[in-house]
């Protein structure tokens, strides 16, 4: 399975193989601002099954243990991808919504949980961190 997540405008994306090793909406303030939402939708894929970056991208770098590099379209501004300095550096994060032609299954994971705004619910069966 191969799928393409590509920005509002079309200008920009990135291509993956296979399922993610990691398919979660995220609560921690971060995610929230990244995305203007209650959550993001985060999806992990390892490095060698990411390929295919096309489009000028802009970078926003957060320093530390748990920073990143979060790289967005420099003509719309839309989060495409990122690099995680402590959580699964040997793999890529990319924007669960921006994979619109073929979309992702629903997440099954809600991490930082205790963040969640009071008035989301998850389904049942969700693990939570």
């Amino acid at each position: 399975m191969t799928r393409t997540a590509k920005c509002c405008c079309g200008k920009a994306s990135i291509t993956v193989e296979g399922e993610p090793t990691l398919n979660a909406i995220c609560h921690c303030s971060s995610c929230r601002k990244r995305t203007g939402s209650a959550f993001g939708w985060s999806t992990y894929f390892p490095d060698d099954k990411v390929s295919n970056k096309t489009g000028e991208m802009r970078l926003y770098a957060k320093d530390g243990a748990l920073g990143y590099n979060r790289y967005f379209c420099a003509n719309c501004g839309t989060t495409l991808y990122w690099k995680s300095f402590g959580l699964l550096p040997d793999q890529t994060g990319v924007a669960a919504g921006c994979f619109t032609d073929n979309p992702l299954p629903a997440p099954n994971l809600s991490a930082q949980d205790a963040d969640r705004c009071p008035w989301l619910t998850l389904p049942d069966g969700w693990l939570t961190t």
